[in-house]
């Protein structure tokens, strides 16, 4: 979503759910299913004089998170939204420039409905989301030549020289909308070709194995998704899986085959039109991931999300963690003429929130 008007620019990136394959797509090649939902970071950019600045409401009380590693204290911005903001003007900058455009000042303002009111994270991707409006608003500003491709590609190597890992997929979500199956690319091949190749070289060329597939669902499918109030760091989650990976090596290779197995057939049940098929699927991830959790000793499914599938279950939903576990959510597949409405009062009982979100569809 774009609007422009006296060098104002406003533009919308939508937050992401993972639907399955998590985990497994941090490897390259490996596939996942996201969904982009109607929950925003919103960016506006507007022409200054001899100064600029960086200003948002929800952020602007943010907190900085560190660690002891022996008697030094580290510090981790991986959750702070700011890095990834400037991350962003960075990439889009130094690709403005090298295609002949001269550098402005300007005022960008952040707004974003991806927390709750108070502040605590839904897991919706808010750094992803952030990202990719930062960089799309700034290419609408600079007028250069963008296309989805081009916007994952900018997004994408912006927020990993934050985050340092992970698959970038929710990158993909907020680019292209709607549902999506997803392949991550080689991230050692772009730590060499970045050695390589202009920026701008850099996003035109062909990412190996990177590959994004618009998906359609059944007519009958409707998604739920439970919020289990305890915010998770997927950063820390995947740091630690990534841990074990090493010691547990045979386990972990099966962990992979067998998830990108699954992959294949939900992928299949998307095209076929099958809700069976991806229902059955969905409930075989999440066993996967249950096993993930067990050889890599990372509480993936907590209680509370437990409770959120479990119930799903019973009024014939299928349901797993979506993306990191460790809390946040809980997502359920389930034909829309099913009792949803006993479902979510079953939840609300519980201490699990259901959310009010719907698939978004990027436009342009």
């Amino acid at each position: 979503m774009l609007k422009g008007h006296d060098f104002l620019i406003t533009v919308k990136a939508p937050g992401k759910l993972y639907i399955a394959g998590e985990y497994a797509v941090v490897e390259t090649g490996f596939p996942a299913i996201l969904v982009a939902l109607n929950q925003f970071v919103t960016v506006t950019v507007k022409e200054s004089g001899d100064y600029g600045s960086i200003y948002s409401q929800q952020y602007r009380e943010n907190s900085l998170l560190w660690k002891r590693e022996g008697n030094h204290m580290v510090f981790d911005n991986r959750d702070n939204p700011f890095h990834y903001i400037l991350s962003a003007i960075k990439l889009t900058e130094t690709y403005a420039q090298e295609i002949g455009k001269k550098m402005k000042c300007y005022h960008l303002r952040i707004d974003s409905d991806l927390d709750s009111p108070d502040g605590k994270k839904y897991g919706l991707g808010s750094s992803a989301a952030v990202t990719v409006a930062t960089v799309k608003a700034l290419c609408h500003f600079y007028n250069l030549p963008m296309t989805k491709s081009r916007l994952f590609k900018l997004a994408a190597i912006a927020h990993l020289d934050i985050q340092g890992n992970g698959s970038l997929g929710d990158i993909a979500a907020s680019v292209y909308g709607g549902w999506i199956a997803y392949n991550s690319f080689d991230r050692n091949w772009l730590k060499k070709a970045r050695h390589r190749y202009s920026l701008t070289a850099l996003i035109d060329r062909k990412w190996p194995q990177l590959n994004v597939e618009l998906l359609t669902p059944p007519k009958e499918l409707s998604l739920l998704i439970g919020w289990t109030g305890s915010p998770a760091s997927t950063s820390h989650l995947v740091d630690a899986v990534g841990l074990k990976k090493a010691e547990q090596v045979k386990n972990y290779q099966k962990f992979l085959h067998d998830s990108r197995a699954c992959l294949k057939r939900m992928i299949k049940g998307f095209q076929t039109k099958s809700l069976a098929t991806i229902k059955e699927e969905i409930r075989r991830n999440r066993k996967l991931l249950q096993s993930l959790g067990v050889l890599s000793d990372v509480q993936i499914e907590t209680p509370l999300l437990h409770a959120l599938c479990e119930t799903a279950e019973k009024f014939g939903g299928a349901s797993k963690t979506s993306g990191a576990g460790g809390g946040d959510c809980g997502i359920v597949l389930i034909n829309d003429s099913s009792n949803t409405q006993a479902l979510l009062a079953n939840w609300k009982e519980v201490g699990i929130e259901p959310l009010d979100l719907h698939v978004h569809r990027v436009n342009d």
